[in-house]
């Protein structure tokens, strides 16, 4: 089964007043066999950014398409996420774990780009980060790598909070990029 390559569209003004973008991930047809045959949906892996440091990501399963994505839509912009970010990278290195999946995700200096899989790389972009480095281990399951993306992305914290937990200033901090 092929997927659908859904180009990045734009999704005018949440409630909030941000200009949001959004990314169909992944689409996959279900079937469900009944008495007199197969009874087909679709389910939609949709994610939303701002490229400002705001991200979600949520499932819409319809009977169609447009459907599908439309509830997808809804769903992220319920389960939104503030991302704290140095420059164009993250601060610091993290591992986000979900179900079978891992991904590490890595700081990287100005120029370095995106590199990342497929299902990282929609998470990343719509949050604004240019240049980082991600390696991913375990299940390759679209669901499971943009959830390890996600739980890797809650664990980083503000570089000025990090400083002053430590009594140091945010030019005595030392962030290593690769």
């Amino acid at each position: 089964m092929s997927k659908l390559q859904i180009p990045v569209h734009r999704r005018g003004s949440s409630a909030s007043g941000e200009d949001l973008n959004d990314k169909v991930v992944h689409i996959a047809r279900v079937a469900k066999v009944v008495k007199g045959g197969r009874r087909f949906s679709f389910s939609a892996l949709v994610a939303i950014g701002d490229g400002k440091g705001k991200v979600g990501y949520g499932l819409g399963k319809a009977n169609e398409v447009p459907d599908a994505i439309r509830k997808g839509k809804e769903a992220a912009g319920k389960r939104m996420i503030n991302v704290p970010m140095l420059g164009s990278t993250i601060p610091f290195e993290v591992v986000g774990r979900s179900g079978s999946s891992k991904v590490v995700l890595k700081p990287a200096t100005p120029g370095t780009g995106v590199i990342a899989g497929s299902s990282a790389r929609s998470i990343l972009e719509l949050v604004g980060i240019n240049d980082i480095l991600t390696k991913s281990y375990g299940s390759r399951n679209p669901h499971n790598v943009l959830g390890a993306v996600i739980d890797g992305l809650l664990q980083l914290e503000n570089p000025d909070d990090v400083a002053s937990r430590r009594n140091k200033n945010i030019e005595q901090m030392e962030y290593q990029t690769y």
